[in-house]
Formats: C-alpha cells, structure tokens, sequence
C-alpha cells in the first residue's frame, strides 16, 4: 500500500513538474509577446500623436492659403475692373486725342493755304500781321509766369511751398524785367524740378521699402505665429504624456508594494504551515513510537517470540577499559520521556492536566491470574491499525508540504520575475518621464523665445505702420500734386524761355510795315 501511494506521489508529482514547465514556457512566451505588442501600441500611439500635429498644422496652413487666396481673388477682381477702366479711359483718350490732332492739322493746312494768306492780306487791317497776331512784352511774359508759379504754389505740398514763395518773390522783383533777369528764374526753377524729382524717387523708393518690409514682416508673423501654436501643442502633448507616465509609475510602485506585501504574507504563512507540519510530524512520530513501545511491551507478555529487546547501552572507550579491568559497568540511567519509555514529544500539558485525583480504594481481588492471549491479539491488531492511520496521516503530511514548498517556491520565482519587470518598467517610465520634462522646459523655452520675438515682430509691424501709413495714403495724392507742380513750374519756365501753348503769332519789334511768319515771337 505504501509502494502504491508512493507510486502514485511520484507520478503526480512529475505530472506537476511537467504542467509547471509547460505553464513556465506559456508564460514566457506570452510576455514576449505582450512585450512587442506593447512596444507597437507605443509606436503607434506616438505616430498618431505626431500624425495629429500635422493635421493641425496643415489645416492652419490651409486656412492660412485660403485667406491668402481670398484676398488674392479680391484683388485680382479689384485690378481687372480697374484694367477695365483705365483701358475704356485711355482709349477715349487716345481717340480725344487723335482727333484733336486731326482738327489742328486740318486747320494748320486750312490757315497755310495760300488762297488763305492772299485773303487774310486783303482782309487784315495791317499787312504786317498775321492771324491772331500778339505783340508779347517782357511785363506780360512775367505776368503769365506769375501766374502759372502761384498756381504751382497752390497744389504743391506744404515742404515746397518755400521754394516758390521764393521763386515768386524772384519773378516780382524788378531785376527780373531787366536783360537776362529771367535765367535766375530758370535756373530756379530747374532747380526745383530736379528737388521735386528727387523727392518723388525717395517715395518711391520709400514706398517699396514699405511694402517689402510689410510683407516680409507679415510672413515672419505668421511663422511665429504657427511656431508658438506648435509649441503649445508639443507642451500639451508633454503634459499629458507627463500625467500620464506619473499614473502609470504610481500603479507599478503601488503594484510593487502589494506584491512586496503578499510576498510576506505568504512567507509568514509557510513559516507558520511549515511549524505547523514540523509539530504536527513530531507529534504524529512520538505517537507512532509510543504505540509501538506498548506493541512490544504486549508482545514481551502475550508473545515473547514478536518481542524485540532494546539495544545494549553502548560503553564509551573510557568505560570499556575500565570494565575490562575488572571494574563494574555503570549503571544505566532510568528512561525518560513519556512513561518512561524514552520517547518525547512537544506536547503542551496544562497543569489541571498533571493535577492527580486521590486514588480509590483497591478493589477485591480475583482469583488466580490467567493471561488472555486472544484478547492481547485484539488490542495488539488495534494498535497496528492506529500505527497505519498514523503512517498515513504523516505521508499526507509530507506529501502536501512537498506540494505547498513547491507551490511557494513557484510564486515566490514569479513574484520575483513580476517585481523585476515591473522595477524595469518603472525605471523606464522614471527615466522616460524626465526625458519628457526636459523636452518639456524645452518647449517652454522655445515657447518664450517665439513669443518674445513674436513681440518684437508686432512692435516693429507697429512702428512700419506709425512709419509708413501715412506715406501710403497718401503717396498718390503727393504725387499727383508734385506732378501738377513740375507741369506747373515747366510751364512757367516755357514761358519764361519764350515758349506759348496757344495758336498765337509773336513777331520781334520791326520797322512798321515789315512782315512776319505765322507764329513768331517779338520781344520788347
């Protein structure tokens, strides 16, 4: 019966070896496998993440083409309606004008013709003059060139003014009516012309600073812009990966913590289980012991054949000598333990236990003694039976000791397997969660950076404005005006140079009775 159950431990037992190993493989295997897939959850989760930023970010930039498009649209429409407009206008432009020289040739041919010139000899009171013929002295010559640099004076802008003021002051003056005084004047004049050139190209040129720098400056805005939006989005990003990663470091140090616990837990309840079985065993074999210390001592009576005597005292070398000598062995010293058998056992005993009742009184005595083997055969049996109960108790004892240091052994291997990876990944995510801080101060400092120089960027568009906005208001006005006042100022200096913009006749002072051509000039 023992080869059986022993038999049947050993196969249950290899059958358990063979299931741990099979499960110890799995697990392996599995946590490979969770491994990389969690590795791939992390790379995707990263890619969506970026993924997502380039979302955002393309979206501004289309929203940012779709307004740059808009505002294109608009003002292509706007120069194509004006396209429209000033071709309608230079074309009834050029037809006013082709027409206007077709009339003035036409009357120049009329006026030329010499049926005509035979005609306006007999007809004109003087055979001298011709058609319209003026007689244009100097009085009027600065006259007309008064006139013609006050209305200068009063469409020019307010800087020019003193410059024709002077060139008024000049033409009024008696020195201008003598001969030559009108070159100073020219001069003057010229002289104005060329500043008025020259402040127009300063506003050009002005201008077009302008407008590249407006440009430039919108573009640097809108980068910046786009930059301190990313980098907003990157710290919001860092801020959820950081909250993100404390969470998961505080659930592995509360899982190491729990598992720490449950580890001692179990360790404080094998070492009570394993007192438990220690006692439990010593017991169960002091008993075993007795039970066969009283199977003896039956057999000694009832069978004398079965009995087994105890061992001889073994003498020391010291006492052999000395018996050998003739000396007398010692004495052997009295059993102890339980009954004075010899056997101990930890057994707690309370003191009512130890305590002894008076003893009765004896009884009457029986007649002479006979022994009763059959009965001895009885009691003899029961105590094998309880010997095997008892055999058995301590085999089941062992066998789930085996089983429960095995089953220990096997979670205190996984335990410290789990708090390995588990302290890895916390290591992991510590070192993890500060790279995310670095990047996020990072970010921050970028962030200051963009924003700082998105500052200075408004600041200098501000001072563009404060620089620029009244130049481009303005700028057609000033040059519409500084036009009118060079037509203005050459006009003057044609006539001061002897030049008329009408169809009339000046002829030079000649003896009375001389004839001149159509449209010369006299001076006086």
């Amino acid at each position: 019966m023992g080869d059986t159950m022993a038999k049947g431990l050993a196969d249950t037992t290899a059958t358990e070896e063979a299931a741990i190993k099979t499960y110890e493989g799995l697990m392996a295997a599995k946590t490979k496998e969770v491994a990389a897939l969690t590795s791939t959850v992390e790379a995707k989760t990263a890619q969506i993440g970026e993924v997502g930023i380039e979302i955002v970010q393309k979206k501004e930039d289309l929203s940012d083409t779709q307004a740059s498009l808009a505002a294109d649209k608009e003002f292509l429409g706007d120069l194509e309606t004006s396209c429209k407009t000033k071709t309608a206008e230079w074309e009834e432009r050029s037809k006013t004008r082709a027409e206007e020289l077709v009339a003035l040739a036409d009357t120049i041919k009329v006026l030329n013709d010499d049926d005509a010139l035979d005609l306006f000899k007999k007809t004109l009171p003087s055979a001298s003059a011709s058609l319209v013929q003026v007689s244009v002295s100097a009085s009027a010559v600065r006259s007309r060139a008064l006139a013609a640099v006050r209305g200068a004076r009063q469409a020019a802008l307010r800087q020019d003014k003193a410059g024709l003021e002077l060139l008024t002051l000049a033409l009024a003056g008696k020195k201008a009516l003598s001969k030559g005084g009108f070159d100073e004047v020219i001069k003057m004049i010229d002289e104005m012309v060329e500043v008025l050139k020259k402040e127009q190209l300063d506003d050009d040129h002005k201008k077009e600073y302008c407008l590249s720098q407006f440009d430039l400056a919108d573009d640097k805005k809108k980068a910046l812009k786009r930059e301190v939006s990313q980098e907003e989005n990157a710290i919001a990003t860092a801020k959820d990966a950081i909250a993100t990663l404390a969470e998961e470091i505080a659930a592995l140090e509360a899982g190491i913590k729990e598992l720490d616990k449950s580890v001692a837990e179990a360790t404080e309840q094998r070492k009570e289980e394993n007192a438990e079985y220690k006692e439990l065993m010593a017991s169960d074999t002091a008993a075993k012991e007795v039970l066969g210390f009283a199977k003896n001592r039956l057999n000694k009576f009832y069978n004398p054949k079965m009995y087994k005597a105890p061992p001889k005292q073994e003498l020391s070398a010291e006492e052999r000598i000395f018996v050998n000598n003739g000396g007398t062995p010692p004495p052997t010293a009295p059993p102890g333990g339980i009954a004075g058998t010899g056997i101990t056992a930890l057994v707690q005993v309370s003191a009512k236990t130890l305590r002894k009742d008076a003893p009765a009184p004896p009884p009457e005595t029986w007649d002479a003694y006979a022994k009763k083997s059959e009965e001895s055969n009885g009691v003899i049996a029961m105590i094998d039976l309880l010997i095997k109960d008892l055999e058995k108790e301590l085999t089941e004892a062992e066998t789930e000791e085996k089983e429960a240091q095995a089953d220990y052994e096997v979670m205190m291997r996984e335990s410290a397997d789990k708090r390995t990876v588990d302290t890895a990944a916390l290591t992991e995510k510590s070192a993890t969660k500060a790279d995310v801080g670095a990047e996020l101060e990072g970010h921050k400092e970028h962030l200051a950076s963009a924003g700082k120089e998105l500052m200075a960027t408004m600041k200098y568009i501000s001072s563009l404005h404060a620089e620029c906005d009244w130049l481009l208001q303005y700028f057609d006005t000033r040059k519409e005006a500084r036009a009118g006042e060079v037509d203005s100022l050459q006009k003057a200096k044609a006539i001061l140079s002897g030049a008329d913009y009408s169809l009339l006749q000046t002829v030079d002072a000649k003896p009375r009775g001389a004839t001149g051509g159509f449209l010369q000039q006299r001076s006086q």
